[in-house]
């Protein structure tokens, strides 16, 4: 079963690709999205994983603090989306 995990404190230039091959070295990377400013384009810095072949304690303990391009991850459980009125 998969799990969605958030990423936080992502540097502006990593891209989905970079971010999947990171956490690939924990298990099966579903999907990437790393959410992007709808008006500039630019990274907000932070976004979601998908991650399947591992329990969502162990993808957080693996990966909370892991550094990309020299800054340190924020990894916690994906909270469901509240729903849009």
């Amino acid at each position: 079963m998969a799990v969605t995990l958030y990423v936080g404190n992502l540097p502006w230039t990593v891209t989905e690709d970079e971010l999947a091959e990171t956490f690939g070295r924990v298990g099966r990377v579903g999907a990437v999205r790393i959410i992007a400013d709808h008006v500039t384009g630019r990274s907000r810095g932070y976004g979601f994983v998908e991650i399947e072949g591992v329990t969502l304690e162990e993808a957080i303990s693996t990966m909370d603090g892991a550094e990309v391009k020299g800054r340190r991850l924020t990894v916690g459980p994906a909270r469901p989306r509240p729903p849009r009125h």
